[in-house]
């Protein structure tokens, strides 16, 4: 099979036909073999319904995964990704805003140019977007540009991307880091990443799903979180451990030097107030036991990482 187009969706039901459609007409006429993969994360509308009715049509190139509640968009790429059986993977939003006429240019810049992944850049998508919006996004992709070190793409953000096969199988996409697969496939080796211009359409039906502060700032903490976990996720003790071990080393010096600078005092017969009411003995004390605890923490995630148990466990309710 030449192409596996998963689109995750939320409360999509009117885009979902016209976006079928218009994928299907894209993969005729350029005599494409192909799958699209539906997947309803947790949808409260009509949209599961829909599904079953294009699956009813075409049933050999419509398959849909219904979730039992809303998880999010990550988990709902990972489950696509897991059931795509294309040599290319395209994933796409449900809400007509990415265009299938993209897909066989992208499908070209994997297959004949060889990269492993390639992003969408939807340059012309402040015109129809608030300020709420595209302002925190170009502040979210210059920090997740120079923290990722991928500096040619310019919009994380952007749902419409291809993936060689290889890649979408070999990277784990979880909790809120769908933003940052083009990191996840560096981090596993695929360091091949492109990026294509293309075409951004104003939302037809329903309203965006993602907006506000929210989202900004679950963006920048999720980016915080892949990058610790990138360099310290299988090696905690590294981080916690020194940090702990420093912190232990200052606390012990300082109350040593509070404790050496009493006895130096008693030996010269100078009065000294007691060292317990020094407020440094207790700075110093403090620092010994964070110190202690931070390294504790360090040996208990070296534990957790060697037997982490697999997270992505999501009820599906059916598979058509």
């Amino acid at each position: 099979m030449d192409i596996s187009v998963v689109v995750p969706l939320y409360n999509e039901d009117e885009s979902l036909p016209e976006l079928f459609s218009w994928i299907k007409r894209v993969m005729i006429n350029h005599g494409f073999s192909y799958e699209v993969i539906f997947v309803s994360d947790g949808s409260t509308d009509n949209s599961w319904n829909v599904i079953e009715d294009l699956k009813k049509e075409n049933p050999e190139t419509v398959h849909g995964i219904k979730f039992r509640r809303n998880y999010g968009k990550s988990p709902a790429l990972y489950c696509g990704f897991g059931a795509a059986k294309g040599d290319v993977v395209i994933t796409m939003d449900a809400d007509l805003q990415d265009s299938p006429d993209e897909i066989p240019e992208l499908y070209r810049m994997i297959t004949v140019d060889g990269y492993d992944l390639v992003s969408g850049y939807k340059m012309n998508r402040s015109k129809g977007d608030p300020l709420s919006k595209t302002i925190p996004t170009k502040l979210f992709n210059a920090t997740a540009r120079q923290v990722s070190g991928i500096h040619n793409l310019h919009d994380f953000n952007c749902g419409l991307k291809a993936y060689r096969k290889d890649v979408v199988k070999n990277i784990e996409v979880y909790g809120e880091m769908h933003r940052y697969i083009p990191y996840l496939a560096k981090n596993a080796g695929f360091s091949k990443i492109g990026e294509k211009k293309v075409h951004h359409q104003a939302r037809k039906f329903g309203k965006s799903k993602f907006m506000g502060l929210n989202r900004f700032v679950n963006g920048y903490l999720d980016l915080l979180s892949l990058w610790f976990l990138n360099n310290f996720g299988l090696k905690p003790m590294h981080v916690f451990g020194f940090i702990g071990t420093l912190m232990f080393i200052i606390g012990f010096l300082a109350v040593c030097l509070v404790g050496g600078t009493k006895l130096y005092c008693m030996a010269k017969g100078i009065p000294h107030p007691l060292v317990t009411n020094s407020p440094y003995f207790y700075i110093a004390l403090t620092m010994m036991i964070l110190g202690t605890q931070l390294f504790v923490a360090g040996f208990l995630g070296e534990l957790i990482s060697r037997n982490s148990a697999e997270r992505n466990n999501y009820q599906i309710e059916k598979t058509i």
